[in-house]
């Protein structure tokens, strides 16, 4: 049963009716502005700001942290783990960290738990992970631990292969794949979109106070594959823009929707994004445009792990300069969130890994000093929210992650 604050589903429709009607004593004067009122305002369309009291109540009370959100990622399989979770829990709760972020749909597209949705290919791509997703939130809500629920959006190998015609095809009609084997589902497809929604959705009622939409664009070097494969363009098969603009408008148009869509449940919306986003005017190649994106979400978080730029920012080996890489990229993003009129919270992801893959001289054994020198560099440029990655969920022990 769905249960709202202080309101009845019946009430909320009144008052948007309401408010969707001007009060005027003149039947003609008044009959015209209704009918204006409908053609550019939907009668039940939600407002831009939704009043809180009216938000969906998931029963789970969790503050958004009174000195930003200092987080860590976790896999289903550590959160759906008694033991482990407990330990993480530990871990953040006793370091001055508040908050995590959970796989709820992966990097393969499976559901990590049963969000309780009536969509039937959800249902069948549920794993769950988290076979106790109650007690889970519970605890969360007993720490005081600040949950955003990560949802991967177009990189989705199990949305591909159950529905090809979501995804980009061959000339023999098979689903196209990277190098890696995975599959993405076509952001051109609105059906898409609604899908990854239903999955916001249900995750808000959960008690997640946080949607994070990862793999918010095409694939990596799609430019150089799209005139092979076969794909709609839904919407925007009649676009008078380039190619490159279609892309960008694609991915900028499904955040500003999800945002609209998720507006009733109350919680955040953000978006994790390419660093090397900020730098350019736009990734042309994967629709990732920095500024229009940040202009649509409450959260922008670059990925700024130091290993994974090349020789950049006049840096010739950036993962051996933490510091540095950090202080010059927030440079770059601090002006572009400066010009927008309302900019959102700035939340970069922050590397809390050694990247051994990079071979001997081209990187550090990361620790507590670079670690801490990525959240100095963060908090020297104004910004003190941020989100620790590590694949394999071992976090450092010993950084100091407060420095207000």
């Amino acid at each position: 049963m769905i249960h709202y604050k202080k309101i009845t589903s019946s009430l909320l429709l009144g008052v948007l009716l309401l408010t969707s009607f001007p009060l005027t004593t003149n039947a003609e004067e008044s009959a015209k502005n209704v009918a204006i009122d409908i053609n550019e305002h939907p009668l039940l369309s939600v407002p831009k700001q939704f009043p809180s009291q009216f938000a969906y109540d998931s029963g789970i009370e969790i503050a958004y942290p009174e000195n930003g959100v200092k987080g860590v990622y976790l896999t289903a399989y550590s959160a759906g783990a008694p033991k482990r979770m407990a330990e993480l829990s530990e871990f953040v709760t006793s370091s001055g960290l508040n908050a995590m972020v959970i796989d709820v749909k992966d990097d393969v597209g499976h559901l990590t738990t049963d969000v309780k949705s009536e969509n039937e290919i959800i249902k069948k791509s549920t794993k769950n992970y988290i076979a106790d997703p109650e007690s889970m939130m519970k605890n969360l809500e007993k720490n005081q631990i600040y949950p955003i629920a990560r949802v991967v959006v177009f990189k989705d190998t199990v949305l591909a292969e159950a529905k090809p015609e979501l995804s980009f095809k061959r000339a023999d009609g098979s689903v196209w794949k990277n190098s890696n084997g995975d599959a993405f589902v076509n952001p051109f497809s609105k059906e898409v979109w609604d899908y990854n929604i239903e999955v916001a959705k249900q995750a808000a009622k959960m008690g997640f106070k946080e949607v994070q939409f990862d793999y918010v664009r095409f694939p990596e070097g799609f430019e150089t594959q799209s005139d092979s494969l076969t794909y709609t363009r839904g919407d925007y098969k009649d676009s008078e823009l380039d190619e490159v603009q279609q892309r960008v408008s694609a991915v900028t148009d499904f955040v500003e929707y999800a945002r609209e869509e998720l507006r009733p449940y109350g919680v955040e919306v953000s978006v994790d994004i390419f660093g090397y986003a900020a730098t350019v005017p736009e990734a042309p190649g994967i629709g990732q445009n920095f500024s229009k994106i940040s202009e649509n979400v409450d959260v922008i978080s670059s990925m700024i792990y130091p290993s994974h730029w090349g020789s950049y920012f006049g840096i010739a080996k950036p993962d051996l300069e933490p510091y540095k890489l950090v202080q010059e990229y927030m440079k770059v993003e601090n002006e572009l969130l400066g010009s927008l009129k309302t900019p959102p919270k700035s939340r970069p992801w922050l590397q809390d890994f050694t990247a051994s893959y990079l071979g001997t001289g081209n990187y550090l054994n990361y620790g507590a000093p670079e670690v801490s020198d990525q959240v100095r560099a963060l908090h020297e440029a104004g910004v003190d929210e941020f989100l620790l990655w590590d694949a394999n969920n071992s976090y450092t022990p010993g950084v100091e992650y407060n420095l207000k």
